[in-house]
């Protein structure tokens, strides 16, 4: 008798996009200190690095207090113009990005994009790619709470719960490369992939790290899905049998 192929543990992959999808880290940091040096500051290296994976909301204050003298809007509208210029010029595509995207569009994993950038960056380097790996975009400007909040992550799985209503947290896997990016989607209760970058990432065992997306496969994805899928199973008989005295 034949038996019936498996179902995939994993439905969808839930992708960070400064730093993880692309290197726009280094034109975020020119421009901040473009935009600083112009209202006659300084900006240093370790101000550049508290910024990494942040919101733009955040970054914007973090700017005016050191001495940007422009609304938050206008300091968000100013830096992504500059980025986008870059951008432009050059996608600077981070090490196995497109690949692991290709595979998963091949295996018919969904894919969501999750960004604090907004929506005029992100959709400039969706564009940049050559298919539509992207269902959609979770943007900065389309949640009232930045990351490290869940608030981006949670929004990304109702989203793909409107065309599969058993989705569940434990079938999605979220891949970053910041601290705040990590624990926004730690937060959000789905399984997190921390690829770290420009900042250190610490240890925690509530993530998988690895040094690189670059040779990464979709059957290592699963597997990080399946075991998500497991501690759910085993968080719910515990619920249902109680533990132990």
């Amino acid at each position: 008798m034949r038996s019936l192929p498996s179902v995939s543990p994993l439905r969808a992959v839930l992708w960070d996009m400064d730093g993880t999808i692309v290197d726009t880290e280094r034109y975020w940091i020119a421009a901040e200190h473009a935009l600083v040096e112009a209202h006659g500051g300084t900006w240093s290296h370790r101000q550049a690095m508290q910024l990494v994976g942040q919101s733009l909301t955040y970054s914007a204050g973090i700017l005016q207090a050191a001495g940007v003298r422009l609304e938050r809007r206008e300091i968000i509208d100013t830096l992504t113009s500059e980025v986008i210029r870059s951008v432009r010029h050059s996608v600077p595509w981070r090490p196995g990005a497109r690949e692991l995207l290709d595979d998963l569009h091949v295996a018919g994993v969904r894919c969501a994009l999750v960004t604090m950038s907004e929506e005029p960056l992100a959709r400039e380097i969706v564009a940049s790619l050559p298919k539509p790996y992207f269902e959609f975009l979770v943007t900065g400007d389309t949640v009232t709470q930045g990351k490290p909040h869940p608030e981006a992550y949670l929004k990304a799985v109702e989203l793909l719960q409107e065309a599969d209503p058993d989705l569940t947290v434990d079938h999605c896997v979220a891949l970053e490369d910041s601290a705040p990016g990590v624990a926004a989607a730690v937060a959000s209760g789905v399984a997190t992939v921390a690829i770290p970058h420009i900042v250190p990432i610490p240890d925690d065992p509530r993530h998988t790290t690895w040094e690189s997306l670059a040779g990464r496969t979709v059957s290592e994805l699963e597997a990080i899905a399946a075991g998500s899928l497991a501690a759910a199973a085993a968080g719910s008989a515990m619920l249902v049998t109680g533990s132990p005295s």
